[in-house]
Order: structure tokens, then sequence, then C-alpha cells
């Protein structure tokens, strides 16, 4: 079994190992009474290859198998890109089973560079943003398994994300937002285009953090008017303070229309603050 290094702080220089940042120790959460809540659930970072290969399976199950995506064969039965070598990976666990029921990746300013960007790089003109890349992390790849879609799993992972961004003093986080490509049973782009209207009107950042999609949705040729609700991680980004950054991206791997969405960690409410930052 392969050892990962163990992050340590303070940040890392450029030349130095993977494994960049300071990760908080295991913790366990206790969901009883919480809707759906079986058993409680642990949360931890990847120390090993191995658990990371956990994420990437659950990955596949829910992106290829329950919503369809087209992924490369690397390993099969995996969901596996380049960027996973540079991402620190966080696992959500089954109390009883210690089977991995939710995953988040964490991509680091000092790891960003070492990729080369991000991934919201490769479908975004990121450009207004260089001067927040220094406290920028990039979170992805965020996925439940569907027999633990309660709100238990949900926070647990956005308790340790908020953590670890004030441990190791960064203050915003970017990343893609998915919208499914599919609306009553037709794959189509209108449930997509009706949401960034509805949502391009309540949730927009100012101008000076705009990007722009390097292969745009076509809004204009698209019914815009759906009287549609955001997926839940969405609605969830957006009552923790994320703004959305400009249009969507259309990616045909995943077939899904992907918004820019922007969280700094002063626009959390205050509510949400005491819970996940104990100011």
């Amino acid at each position: 079994m392969k050892e990962l290094p163990n992050p340590t702080f303070p940040i890392s220089q450029i030349a130095l190992p993977r494994g960049s940042l300071h990760q908080s120790p295991q913790i366990q959460v206790s969901t009883s009474g919480t809707k759906d809540s079986k058993s409680p659930i642990k949360v931890t970072w990847a120390k090993h290859q191995d658990e990371i290969r956990e994420a990437q399976k659950l990955r596949y199950e829910v992106f290829a198998k329950e919503m369809g995506a087209r992924l490369p064969a690397t390993i099969a039965g995996h969901d596996i890109d380049l960027f996973d070598d540079y991402c620190e990976h966080l696992l959500v666990r089954d109390g009883e089973s210690n089977t991995v029921i939710g995953t988040y990746r964490v991509l680091t300013p000092v790891q960003a560079k070492r990729v080369g960007g991000t991934y919201t790089d490769t479908e975004f003109d990121l450009t207004r943003l260089r001067f927040m890349r220094e406290r920028m992390v990039e979170l992805g790849r965020s996925c439940v398994h569907p027999e633990h879609r309660h709100g238990g799993v949900i926070l647990a992972l956005w308790g340790a994300l908020f953590e670890f961004m004030s441990r190791n003093q960064l203050d915003t986080m970017i990343g893609c937002a998915s919208i499914p490509m599919l609306h009553n049973g037709i794959v189509s782009g209108d449930a997509a285009a009706s949401m960034w209207k509805q949502l391009s009107m309540s949730h927009l950042a100012s101008i000076e953090f705009h990007v722009r999609p390097r292969l745009p949705l076509p809004i204009e040729e698209l019914d815009s008017d759906l009287p549609v609700e955001p997926p839940a991680l969405i609605k969830g980004y957006l009552r923790l303070g994320a703004k959305i950054l400009g249009a969507p991206a259309w990616d045909p791997d995943f077939n899904t229309a992907d918004l820019p969405m922007l969280m700094q960690v002063k626009d959390l409410p205050m509510r949400y603050r005491k819970h996940f930052v104990g100011a």
C-alpha cells in the first residue's frame, strides 16, 4: 500500500512534494436523528492511494452509472483524471461498514501551480480571478452515495472543508457546479438555460469577477423560461453565500451545463459561520 505524504502546516514552497497543507484529524459525526440516517459517519482525508481509489470508485458509480458521464477508461470502474494526483481528497465513511459514501477533492494554490491550473480553468477563462489565486482553492468531483443523501453527510463535508480553509489561512473557493442536461426524461439544455436566467438575476457576482466559458452553452437557442429548481448542491452553495461568475459552459463528457461559482469565507452567513468555523 503506497502511503501519501502527510500534509503539514505551514504551506509548502512549490518545489516541495505533494501534500502541502495541514489537515485535521479524523472526525466522527453522529447522524442519529437526521432523516434517513442509519449510523454515525466518519470524516477523513485520504492518506493512501487505495483510499483515493475508493473515492474514485464512488465517483464512477455516481457520474458514469447514475448520470451517464463518459469517463476515460484509466482503471475500470473508477473516475480518474490528471488533477487527482495533485488534490487532497476528503472522504466521508459510513460508521458501520467503513464504506466511502461521500467525497470532495481540493486543489490548493500550491498544487494548482504544479499542475498548471485548475479544472475550472479548462472550462472557463479565469483571467479576472488572477489576483485571488494565492489564497484560492478549487473544490470538485463532489458526490454522495444515493442511499446517504441526507443533510448529515453534506454538512460533514462542508464542515471539514471550512475547517481546512481556516487552518491553512485560505479564504476563497471556486468550482464548477453541474446542472444535468436532462429535463422530464429528455436530454436538452432548456433546464440549464432556465436556471441560469433565474440565478443570474439574484446571485450573479459583480462584473470584476465575471469569467467566460470556453465552450458556452447556447443559451439563445434554448428555452430559458421553464419553472425549474436548481440542484440541491447549487442551492446549498447559494445559502452559504456563493456567487455565480457567469454563463454556463457545456461539458460534453459529463453531459452537463457547468456554472462557475465562487465562495468566500467572509461571505458565509452568521448562522453557518457559528456552525462551521465557530465564529
